[in-house]
Formats: structure tokens, C-alpha cells, sequence
């Protein structure tokens, strides 16, 4: 499965290189380059409007600051990263994928006042096992990034679990959309660095001079356990997403309205997004 192979590669925004090379291995039917920022650019030449459609290869992770004397590692996050869900994860570090595992004081060494006290990355580490400073520099180095270990796993009624899916589901439907023809100039853009700021499209954009773009990504789902309907962001089963406004992005409404009309025209399942939060690539 396509999804299934593209997730469990290693793209930590920044270090896609994986990802890259993963995704020009299945482009037949374009003329491919990479710019400076790594974006994979993807071009079907046509006549009339120029469209450039973009998905992101890049996905959260850890980068590591610091070996301590006694051999530990030190992290930051790289991207988005809720501190509180951090502690016990699983993850790979590196080009050479050295296991190690994230985690801070145990609860029962703990004081009062710091049980009261949320996590911080900076109370926390990364045990790869070694026993000094010396033997962890034979397998990591500052700089390195850390990738979550979290398998794909196929769920009931066709759902799936697994990291990054936010965005290589994206990834997916694009290489999908190559191997149609189309009567515009087409453009399609493996982004970089969107989890770190967009930074990838933002110079995929100035390049392609888009007359049209068309950003596909992956948003939440908020129909869970605890959750009321009227907080509900979108529904699962209710069809793909559209977003009007985010937090970066004013969708333009002439082509808001066209999507609708289309999607209703071939009877596409659509759901508006119902909160304003957030940003991708657009």
C-alpha cells in the first residue's frame, strides 16, 4: 500500500531527503527538478491557466542538542509537538535509525511541586541505552534528527493509525493526480518545511508564479469520546474537507464556490471546515 510506505519513511521537516528520493522513484510522467529549498517540482506542460497543486513531505519529529556526561540526549521539537504526549515515546535518531526512547524523572522521584507542574522538553532526554557521553557519540551527534516509531496498522472499517500521515495521505493523492492528463499547465509540489513555517511552498510559489493553487493536506477529526457536536472541527465518513479561512490562508471565493458546485455536480461527499484554526501551505 502506497500510504503504508510513504509513512514509514523518515522526513523530520528539514531532513526529507528520504522522502525525495522515495517520490522520484514513482514519477513517471513528468519533468522533475529540486530547487534550493528541496521541494520536488513536478511539471505536466500544458496551455492556459498555470495550476499548481502541493502536498508537504516533511512531518514533525525531535532534534537532538546536547549528550550529556552520562550519556543521554538532549532534544528539542522540530515543528508543532503537544510537550505533554512526549514523555515514553519511541524513536529512531538519525540516517542509521539508532532506537532510543524519550522520557523525564519518574513520577515517584518526583516532589509535590513538580508533579503539579507540566513536562518540559527540557526536563527530559533520550536513552539510546549507552552508558557515557563517549559511547553515545558513536552512534548520534547534535544535529541529528529523531523520527517517531509508530507503526502503520490497518484499524476497523478501513481506517488507519500511523505517523505522518499529515502529509503523506497528501503525498499519495498527488502522485495519484500525475497520472491523469490535463489541458493546463500543471505543476505538482512535494513541499519542504511546512511544519516549520510553509517555507518550502513559500519559494515553490515565487518560482511557479501559480495563476491557481490547490493545497491538499490533512486536517482533525474531532468526533471523538468527550467531544460535543457543536465543537465537532470535521466529521469522520462525511466526506473531504474544505477550508474557507485558516489561520494563514483566505480560501479565494469564486474558486471556494466552483470546488462546491463540482463536488455536488458528481455527487463528492464535502464537508466545510468548522473552525478557523491552524494553516498549510496555501
Amino acid at each position: 500500500m502506497l500510504i503504508k510506505e510513504l509513512t514509514q519513511l523518515s522526513g523530520v521537516s528539514g531532513f526529507e531527503d528520504e522522502v525525495r528520493a522515495f517520490l522520484k522513484e514513482h514519477i513517471h510522467h513528468a519533468q522533475v527538478s529540486v530547487d534550493c529549498m528541496g521541494n520536488l517540482i513536478c511539471h505536466k506542460a500544458g496551455k492556459g491557466k498555470r495550476v499548481m497543486v502541493a502536498a508537504h513531505m516533511d512531518e514533525v519529529g525531535l532534534i537532538i542538542t546536547k549528550i550529556t556526561d552520562d550519556g543521554y540526549l538532549k532534544f528539542d521539537a522540530v515543528g508543532g509537538i503537544e510537550t505533554a504526549v512526549l514523555s515514553g515515546k519511541r524513536v529512531y535518531i538519525g540516517e542509521n535509525k539508532i532506537p532510543g526512547v524519550t522520557g523525564a524523572k519518574a513520577v515517584h522521584l518526583q516532589s509535590r511541586a513538580e508533579m503539579g507542574t507540566p513536562l518540559k522538553i527540557k526536563d527530559m532526554s533520550i536513552d539510546i541505552g549507552a552508558s557515557s557521553k563517549e559511547e553515545a557519540e558513536q552512534a548520534v551527534s547534535p544535529g541529528d534528527y529523531a523520527v517517531f516509531d509508530s507503526p502503520f496498522k490497518e484499524l476497523e472499517s478501513g481506517y488507519v493509525k500511523s505517523k505522518a500521515l499529515d502529509d503523506r495521505v497528501g503525498c499519495a493523492v498527488l502522485l495519484e493526480l500525475m497520472e491523469e492528463e490535463y489541458e493546463s499547465d500543471m505543476y505538482f509540489v512535494f513541499t519542504t518545511q511546512e511544519e516549520v513555517g510553509l517555507r518550502g511552498a513559500k519559494t515553490a510559489a515565487y518560482q511557479i508564479k501559480p495563476d491557481i493553487a490547490l493545497v491538499i493536506e490533512g486536517t482533525t477529526c474531532t468526533d471523538v469520546s468527550g467531544s460535543i457536536p457543536e465543537e465537532y472541527v470535521t466529521t469522520t465518513g462525511h466526506g473531504a474537507v474544505m477550508t474557507a479561512l485558516d489561520g494563514a490562508a483566505v480560501s479565494n471565493k469564486a474558486y471556494f464556490d466552483y470546488i462546491k458546485r463540482i463536488s455536488k455536480e458528481y455527487n463528492i461527499p464535502l464537508q466545510i471546515k468548522r473552525t478557523t484554526a491552524g494553516g498549510t501551505d496555501a
